[in-house]
């Protein structure tokens, strides 16, 4: 079992940065895709980004190329998503997630362990 848990999330400004991270825990995560995922009220969860297990390939949606970029630290168990030129519409609620993909995974039912979630919120 993967136990994952993101921290990071606020209350910002337009226009301001926030880096979200995710800690995991029970096993180690080297060798899984990791991904992160948000859902805004009354919206479908959408795919952000993921990053193969050596951090060699990532990928990321069209909404959040060139302002997002994800990261990770094999050694520290951690995944990190750094969140730069914040708008009020990446208001949601932010989640990690694993998977045993062979390949970057994009979708969330390729997904097998996910955290809990850290809120955030942009103000115009």
């Amino acid at each position: 079992q993967v136990q994952l848990v993101e921290s990071g999330g606020g209350l910002v400004q337009a226009g301001d940065s926030l880096r979200l991270s995710c800690a995991a825990s029970g096993r180690t995560v080297s060798s899984y895709v990791m991904g992160w995922f948000r859902q805004a009220p009354g919206k479908e969860r959408e795919f952000l980004a993921t990053i193969t297990w050596d951090g060699g390939r990532t990928y990321y949606a069209d909404s959040v190329k060139g302002r997002f970029t994800i990261s990770r630290d094999n050694a520290k168990n951690m995944v990190y998503l750094q969140m730069n030129s914040l708008k009020p519409e990446d208001t949601a609620a932010y989640y990690c997630a694993a998977s045993t993909a062979l390949g970057v995974a994009t979708t969330s039912g390729t997904y097998d362990y996910w955290g809990q979630g850290t809120q955030v919120t942009v103000s115009a």
